[in-house]
């Protein structure tokens, strides 16, 4: 890579607004169902970095996203993170149909009204929030494309680290 190429990619990445902590907001708190029968809230994971994944069954983007998704989660769960994944479906059967085909470990919670897809925001699927150890939220990702996923792992990186 060039000289020009590098100080613009540095200048890029030190201008995202996703870890300008002046920028931030905090996240809204909820308590959601999760796969299993129990509650899970955002609350009992304050001090941790937490990314949060709004995706349904139906969603290409999702599926293909899912496995990332899970390789992220374990890699760094020791270090401070976890990943909760918000399913968006009215009814969750579909969803726990798919996860049978591919399983992930993290936490799998159910927002069948939608009343926390409309809390952060979500206008479409699937949609990425990151919290920080505070619970600021300090980054929001609509869509998912191949590469999506260093987007995350530069914030989960740089939030470990504060």
């Amino acid at each position: 890579m060039n000289n020009r190429m590098v100080a613009m990619t540095a200048a890029l990445l030190l201008s995202l607004p996703a870890l300008a902590a002046s920028s931030a907001s905090p996240a809204p708190p909820f308590t959601l169902a999760a796969r299993g029968g129990r509650d899970v809230s955002l609350a009992q994971y304050h001090g941790q970095v937490v990314m949060i994944n709004f995706w349904a069954s139906w969603c290409g983007p999702c599926r293909q996203e899912m496995p990332l998704l899970e390789s992220i989660y374990k890699k760094y769960k020791g270090a401070g993170f976890t990943l909760l994944g918000v399913n968006v479906e009215p009814d969750s059967k579909a969803a726990d149909e798919w996860l049978k085909q591919t399983p992930v470990s993290f936490p799998i919670l159910y927002d069948r009204d939608s009343k926390v897809s409309k809390l952060y925001d979500v206008a479409g699927m699937p949609s990425t929030a990151i919290i920080d150890r505070s619970g600021k939220l300090r980054m929001l990702h609509r869509g998912y494309k191949p590469g999506d996923e260093n987007e995350y792992l530069d914030s989960i990186r740089a939030l470990i680290r504060e």
